[in-house]
């Protein structure tokens, strides 16, 4: 070997070493920065862990329960207004007809026929039933209908009606009305025996 050669060779030689010591420091520093970690895992005391996870989980019970309070004042207060105000569709709809009937008693002061006035308390009884009927209210049937416990309130038995009138409704004596298929005042009636 000619001293080109071996510069040639020492220099590979020389280039190669500070490589592989680089690739062994990287790794090293690796392993060092893992170990680091692990005894910084392993340093933290499991107490600490747990008291600062209970801390969390205090603060998020103490916000879902004043989030909680929060819903129950609003629906509490939604309540109180759609009771106090619940009411208000109906009243609008009878309105027109307590107007009817202020001209109706204003106008039979000046007349003395009785065919008006009848006609006259016709026409809004038809406006107020709409009107009742537009927000759900339904009379309950009675006129040759089978005596019902849930639609009807017996008030009297007439015996001697014969079999076909047995279990019937004879009279009413008191109209019953539904509210959206919910009774809300049981008709009165009389009841073949």
């Amino acid at each position: 070997m000619t001293k080109k050669d071996i510069k040639i060779e020492d220099e590979e030689t020389l280039n190669e070493t500070p490589l592989e010591e680089t690739d062994n420091q990287a790794e090293n520093s690796e392993n060092s920065e893992e170990s680091e970690n692990a005894e910084n895992a392993e340093e933290k005391d499991p107490l600490e862990v747990a008291q600062a996870e209970i801390a969390e989980l205090k603060s998020q019970l103490l916000y879902k329960a004043a989030e909680f309070d929060n819903y129950r004042k609003r629906t509490l207060k939604e309540r109180a207004e759609l009771i106090l105000n619940g009411g208000e569709k109906t009243i609008t709809a009878i309105l027109p007809v307590l107007d009817d009937m202020e001209r109706a008693i204003e106008n039979g002061a000046k007349t003395d026929d009785p065919a008006v006035l009848r006609e006259g308390m016709e026409l809004i009884y038809q406006k107020f039933m709409k009107a009742l009927e537009a927000q759900g209210v339904s009379k309950i049937e009675t006129e040759d209908a089978d005596f019902d416990t849930d639609v009807h309130e017996a008030v009297a038995m007439v015996p001697g009606m014969g079999d076909d009138k047995k279990g019937k409704v004879i009279d009413c004596l008191q109209q019953g009305y539904k509210l959206n298929d919910k009774v809300i005042r049981h008709a009165k009636v009389a009841v073949g025996q």
